[in-house]
């Protein structure tokens, strides 16, 4: 009940902030010093913003002088290339298996069938 009643109390005064028939705001001394505070506002807004960006700006160059391998190309292509090789050994690692998967299910079958010779032990 207690935030209902504070919300209601507030919501009038929130309904007035850009309501251009305020009666606060007939005065063009009222006006002006609502102007130089949206002023003032932006203006604090806009220099935190650049020093965000100046932060984010050295962050990014701190980050290319180390020598990143993405930072230039050589280095992104050797790792591409190391990436093609790694499937390409795997390709052929995961044919083997296939392979002998079915040298070893053909034994199972042949073993089941009476042969012998193809048990293990």
């Amino acid at each position: 009940m207690a935030c209902a009643a504070i919300a209601a109390a507030a919501a009038p005064v929130s309904a007035w902030a850009d309501n251009p028939k305020d009666p606060a705001m007939r005065s063009a001394a009222a006006r002006a010093r609502d102007r130089e505070i949206i002023r003032q506002l932006n203006l604090r807004e806009a220099a935190m913003v650049r020093e965000r960006d100046a932060r984010y700006a050295e962050g990014w160059r701190a980050w290319r002088e180390q020598g990143n391998p993405t930072a230039d190309n050589e280095g992104y292509s050797g790792r591409v290339e190391d990436h093609r090789r790694d499937v390409a050994d795997y390709e052929q690692s995961r044919a083997q298996y296939q392979r002998d998967l079915a040298e070893w299910r053909r034994a199972v079958a042949a073993c089941r069938a009476g042969d012998d010779s193809a048990c293990d032990g």
